[in-house]
């Protein structure tokens, strides 16, 4: 609004939006754009607890529908679901001491009943591998009693001092956590890059954000596992990585902590190999952030609660009844062939003032029926996710609103993929990795691999905007020509690595 007079700019703004638009934009404070466009999209509501958030019908709806896919797929697999308790026990937790250490600061515990002082106080799970594993010592013996395979869905509370975010990082939030034990490290293998594809299609496929399949550097690994799995999501507009959900294979740690043995088929005690793997309501907040604009939340159709929203637009002599009947049947048209649509009738709402409101939620398509829609048998069509729209006249509506969605769903994700591989920048060396950093990119670099190293490079890029690490090294690796030196340490590069800050 450079060269304008402030004050006209924003009441000409406000009469056209009808007081409903956000007052941050994307690209010029994203931090606080996206604090707003959570609250005003209905998404959460602040509570008084800092970093506890109140997840509104319109996430959680979103998340009922990730639980639905994930759920039936882990069931095809013959997991099953199970739930422990939230308290631990001090013994317990603290069984294994890299998986507490890496824990340990975010640990919360309950020290009193009433007035009275609890002689041990209880730890709050941060996450449950030490509230379940005595009990996978207790019920698996022999061969016969593998796979073990459990999963639960619950809550899990850190507590985060650091830049809480809605969806992010906070306090308290809902997941899912696999723990599986096996006879063999081929089935473990197998089962951590079957589950890491599965969470690759909850972003990909249902939530239209492109991730990277890869594995985390020993130093970023899972406290106390053999190695992690990721799928890594970029955002382009702070130039930061997420991790977007984690299967890690545990090796044989746990079992032999935990005394996790069995008689395998030759009568010779072993002791299982683990896996645990988990995906969280974080993967709200990426999507958010991925697709979100100026006008507010932008929902992928496979995920929208509401994926059409019917607006009638009479006009002053028109045949208001004839309207309202058109909207109340293209409604039940498309909810009887399976689209989730609904109509906005509100009368103390004008048609402008409820755009804006159903912008402002992110409905993936806005259908307007008018005095000429009507007169002409047809409806207006208004796509969310690039305003274009379409006349489509009633008589297969249905079918070519399902098509107009399936459209959106592929758009979504392929207006992301090209902005995050815009970003990608290869760097060879320490002076073009600074570069690239700084205008930020998502930087792919030749490492030799060497924990010291990144504990090197975490330390010299230390800011305000917070240290550098590894966020994975992607499955899918470019060419590695023989010679090629670590951007860092000048040493033999053993492999490519994503690098940058993330949240």
């Amino acid at each position: 609004m450079s060269g304008k007079d402030p004050k006209k700019g924003k009441m000409k703004e406000v009469k056209k939006e009808t007081g409903l638009g956000l007052s941050y934009k994307k690209d010029e404070n994203f931090g606080e754009w996206y604090s707003e466009v959570v609250v005003s999209g209905e998404m959460i509501e602040y509570y008084d607890i800092s970093g506890c958030y109140i997840l509104r019908p319109w996430s959680m709806s979103i998340w009922e529908i990730l639980h639905g896919f994930f759920d039936a797929e882990i069931k095809k697999m013959k997991i099953k679901n199970s739930y422990f308790p939230l308290f631990v026990s001090p013994a317990v937790l603290q069984k294994e001491k890299d998986h507490i250490e890496g824990f340990a600061p975010e640990v919360a515990w309950v020290t009193k009943s009433g007035d009275s002082d609890l002689e041990v106080p209880i730890a709050i799970r941060p996450t449950s591998e030490t509230v379940m594993y005595p009990y996978f010592s207790k019920w698996i013996r022999g061969h016969r009693d593998l796979p073990l395979r459990l999963n639960q869905w619950c809550n899990v509370v850190r507590w985060e001092f650091s830049n809480p975010t809605p969806f992010i990082r906070s306090r308290e939030f809902l997941w899912q956590e696999g723990h599986t034990a096996f006879a063999t490290k081929e089935e473990s293998d197998a089962e951590v890059l079957e589950i890491l594809e599965l969470y690759r299609r909850i972003y990909e496929e249902l939530l239209a954000v492109p991730v990277s399949k890869g594995k985390k550097s020993e130093l970023e690994k899972f406290a106390g596992g053999l190695y992690t799995t990721t799928v890594e999501a970029f955002i382009p507009n702070t130039g930061r990585g997420i991790q977007g959900a984690t299967s890690h294979c545990l090796g044989q740690n746990f079992a032999r902590i935990f005394e996790i043995n069995f008689e395998n088929e030759k009568g010779e005690k072993a002791m299982v190999w683990q896996n645990s793997w988990g995906f969280s309501t974080r993967t709200i907040g990426v999507m958010i952030m991925v697709h979100g604009d100026d006008k507010g939340l932008v929902l992928p159709p496979k995920v929208a609660s509401t994926q059409v929203v019917v607006i009638p637009v009479p006009y002053k002599d028109a045949n208001t009844q004839g309207i309202y009947d058109a909207c109340a049947a293209t409604v039940r048209e498309m909810n009887e062939s399976g689209i989730r649509a609904e109509a906005d009738f509100r009368d103390n709402y004008s048609p402008g003032w409820k755009y804006s409101h159903w912008e402002m939620k992110g409905v993936p398509l806005r259908i307007e029926i008018g005095p000429k829609d009507f007169a002409n048998n047809q409806v207006r069509a208004v796509r969310r996710d690039n305003g274009a729209k379409t006349d489509i006249p009633m008589a297969n509506l249905a079918e070519q609103v399902k098509d107009l969605l399936a459209t959106i769903q592929q758009n979504l994700f392929d207006v992301a993929k090209q902005k995050r591989d815009a970003c990608v920048q290869i760097v060879r060396t320490w002076d073009e990795f600074t570069v690239a950093l700084g205008q930020k990119k998502l930087v792919l670099a030749p490492w030799c691999d060497e924990e010291d190293v990144e504990k090197d490079v975490k330390a010299r890029t230390k800011g305000e905007m917070g240290s550098v690490k590894t966020l994975c090294s992607p499955f899918d690796q470019p060419e590695l020509p023989e010679g090629t030196l670590c951007f860092a340490s000048g040493k033999p590069a053993k492999k490519w690595t994503y690098w940058g800050r993330s949240y």
